[in-house]
């Protein structure tokens, strides 16, 4: 356990978190290919007979399990008259509208095609090739995770009047960590970050990381000091993983979904993250043995964090969009 020092004694960040090395960072995370693959939900959101409705991208969605427990998802709307699916009673394999009674199944049918979908244990992806508009990628990019067998996860969902760039940029900012959220860091240090914009836009992700030493506040000003890497693997993710200390390999993964516009027009992004804790502390069993009873915490701790950087990425969509950005 470490002491924190009082906000206001901090050393100040602002110098080093400088605007070029955030925005190069940014850019060529949003280079990197994604294969069209966006996060629906978390897994576990998906049950069997329960079809799930999102809309993505300005796209509307249906998710649902077939008997075998396998993903699939569609237009959400029915080819006959549009009824939404996600309203609709699943019968077998199939949606069968609550309109008009046509089932639909994952093998399709005219004007009503599937789209590709991965679940990853965690997570449940789409294949949207018409809105990525890249090549596409049989499976989405997944980072390295902890042994499931071994792990704790929870998933959390955020929505804000944003881009997904603009979540994407939150987290590429560990500068503002401690200042923005001292009920939940201290004594946080940038150790290594990427360097200013080189006009390389591909840069593996592994080699363009910002390494920071922290404490996870626990109580008052007692935390637990780790070293973690942030990484962007692909335009619409940023990665944390534990590399030293406490719960090294531990994982939280930040997906931006675009939802669509609101009612007046501007952007809605979903944060959909997954935090995923390991740890090698014989006690750490009793902890997975008590998952059903810890994942609203670590929902709660992450929500907490989000209603602040949901701010921090509306405020900055908003002066992008207004052209008074500074930088």
């Amino acid at each position: 356990m470490i002491g924190g020092a009082k906000w206001a004694d901090q050393r100040p960040t602002w110098r080093d978190a400088r605007p070029a090395v955030i925005e190069g960072a940014l850019k060529r995370a949003l280079a990197r290919p994604s294969g069209n693959w966006y996060v629906l939900a978390a897994s576990g959101q998906i049950r069997a007979g329960a079809p799930l409705g999102r809309t993505v991208a300005g796209r509307e969605v249906v998710a649902w399990r077939d008997g075998a427990g396998t993903l699939h998802a569609a237009p959400g709307a029915c080819p006959h008259l549009g009824a939404p699916l996600c309203r609709s009673p699943q019968v077998g394999d199939r949606l069968v509208c609550h309109w008009h009674g046509l089932a639909l199944g994952p093998e399709g049918f005219p004007g009503w095609d599937p789209f590709p979908a991965h679940d990853d244990g965690e997570l449940a992806w789409v294949r949207l090739d018409a809105v990525g508009g890249e090549a596409p990628l049989p499976a989405p990019v997944l980072p390295a995770r902890p042994d499931p067998s071994g792990s704790l996860s929870a998933v959390a969902t955020a929505i804000g009047i944003c881009e997904p760039e603009d979540i994407i940029a939150n987290r590429l900012d560990p500068w503002h960590g401690a200042w923005f959220h001292p009920y939940a860091f201290a004594d946080l240090t940038v150790i290594e970050s990427p360097a200013a914009p080189t006009g390389q836009v591909d840069a593996d992700p592994a080699a363009d990381r910002f390494v920071v030493q922290v404490a996870f506040r626990l109580r008052g000003r007692l935390g637990v000091p780790v070293r973690a890497a942030f990484t962007a693997p692909g335009p619409r993710t940023v990665v944390m993983h534990v590399i030293e200390g406490e719960g090294v390999t531990s994982v939280v993964e930040t997906h931006a979904t675009p939802l669509g516009p609101d009612a007046s027009g501007r952007p809605r992004t979903a944060v959909v993250e997954l935090v995923a804790a390991h740890s090698a502390r014989p006690g750490f069993g009793l902890a997975r043995r008590a998952a059903p009873l810890l994942r609203p915490a670590i929902r709660r701790t992450a929500g907490r964090l989000w209603r602040d950087d949901i701010a921090y990425a509306e405020r900055r969509w908003q002066l992008r969009s207004t052209g008074g950005l500074p930088g």
